[in-house]
């Protein structure tokens, strides 16, 4: 089932990043009283009663500025819309509606979506008077609130929900395996589909950016059909100078949220570089199975351990996705391009891979009795007691112990690592936590 996306939309400094964090319980966007602060879009979730949205948050919208800044959120901002499934549009109560907000709200209503007024800054109900003005903008469906508290947000949620009844689980669930090809422009993304599916499904350049959108196509494995989800290239944030750049980013994310395995490709006569283990840090937050595919391998100069000395120089730079499978292949020549498939089948049944809880218990307990976590500040020695595994979608790893709060994060990696050690799990991100015993 696809995902809902919200987009957040008003004037600078309303309280739209305020919103965002409090729907995505985080502190991903920067919030300040200064316009402007939001330069960019940020991307998040939230669960509401079993019901999962994707969030966007967007810059200060600002109709015909002559700002540099400004005009690229105004862009921004109109190109979100078209990928919106719900906008919120975000007003504050204390200044009143304002000529920008005129412009917003007649921006909107164009847009044919459904779309909620937000009157933001209404922190009790003396102040709800205010909420009244905001009518005249035209919007139906208009709630006073509070994000910086958190006030008649549940009234909100409960509302946005009801258009979207369908729940995870119900009805027919699309089980088939679902591969996100991501990367950089014009690291061969297109080419690497269209070798998979033996046909042009995309068009193929040498300009980066050809790929303007997502396509889902179906692959035949061996009588299995698999959606291979072939996405317009990731720029770094400084690059986006165009429209249909920041369309096409506003896709490949959305691929990335509802795919289950990732193909991340980097182009080999270039190595990994920042913009690269940015998109495999995307994947492992969003705790998607992750295949690096190195592409253009055809173009390297080979000796004899050119392979194994390029992919120890990639494990370096991975970070917390060192445990991903790397591949070396070459969409032109088609060499290995069947791996991908392969070993993201692999990836994805390790995904869905459960231990029970006393062969977790025989492996990782006397591990830990020779390996004991580091004392608690009160002097009391932690003791984890017994380890079991949850999580329906990726593999989660609760330990219970005394003194939770006292673990450090360098034994918690140290416990990811004897799991991967003990039951493998390469290219599959996980998530151990501590639970009060």
């Amino acid at each position: 089932m696809i995902s809902p996306l919200i987009v957040i939309v008003g004037r600078p400094n309303v309280g739209k990043s305020t919103l965002f964090n409090r729907l995505t319980k985080s502190n991903n966007a920067i919030v300040d009283d200064v316009s402007g602060v939001t330069r960019d879009r940020i991307y998040g979730e939230y669960d509401w009663n079993g019901r999962v949205f994707k969030v966007m948050d967007t810059g200060g919208y600002v109709p015909d500025s002559d700002d540099k800044f400004e005009a690229a959120i105004r862009e921004q901002v109109e190109i979100s819309l078209t990928e919106a499934d719900v906008i919120l549009f975000v007003t504050d109560a204390r200044t009143g509606i304002t000529p920008i907000d005129n412009e917003v709200a007649k921006l909107l209503r164009r847009s044919n979506k459904p779309i909620y007024l937000l009157v933001n800054k209404v922190d009790n109900t003396e102040m709800t008077f205010y909420k009244a003005d905001f009518y005249s903008l035209g919007i139906e469906n208009v709630h006073d609130i509070s994000a910086m508290s958190g006030r008649n947000l549940g009234d909100l949620l409960d509302d946005i929900s009801s258009n979207f009844t369908d729940v995870p689980g119900s009805g027919d669930e699309d089980i088939r395996l679902k591969i996100a090809i991501l990367g950089k422009p014009n690291v061969g993304k297109s080419s690497l589909t269209n070798a998979l599916l033996g046909f042009e499904r995309s068009i193929v350049t040498d300009i980066p950016g050809t790929t303007r959108d997502s396509i889902n196509s179906i692959l035949k494995y061996y009588g299995e059909e698999i959606v291979l989800i072939d996405t317009a290239g990731l720029r770094r944030k400084a690059r986006v100078q165009e429209n249909i750049e920041f369309f096409s980013n506003v896709r490949t994310y959305r691929a990335l949220w509802e795919c289950d395995v990732a193909v991340i490709l980097i182009d080999a006569t270039e190595g990994l570089d920042k913009q690269d283990t940015r998109i495999i840090y995307e994947a492992v937050q969003r705790r998607k199975g992750i295949v690096i595919g190195v592409n253009k391998w055809d173009l390297i100069e080979k000796e004899t351990n050119t392979a194994r000395e390029f992919e120890l120089d990639i494990r370096e730079k991975l970070g917390p996705a060192g445990h991903a499978p790397i591949l070396f292949i070459s969409a032109l020549t088609k060499q290995r391009i069947i791996k991908i498939i392969e070993t993201a089948k692999l990836v994805n049944e390790k995904r869905k891979t459960k231990i029970s809880t006393s062969e977790l218990n025989d492996a990782l307990l006397p591990v830990i009795a020779q390996i004991t976590p580091p004392a608690a500040a009160t002097g009391r020695e932690i003791k984890i007691k017994y380890i079991t595994q949850v999580g329906d979608h990726y593999p989660i790893f609760l330990f219970f112990a005394n003194d939770v709060k006292f673990i450090p994060e360098s034994y918690r990696r140290f416990l990811e690592n004897t799991i991967r050690t003990k039951f493998g799990f390469e290219g599959v991100p996980m998530t151990v936590s501590f639970k009060e015993k």
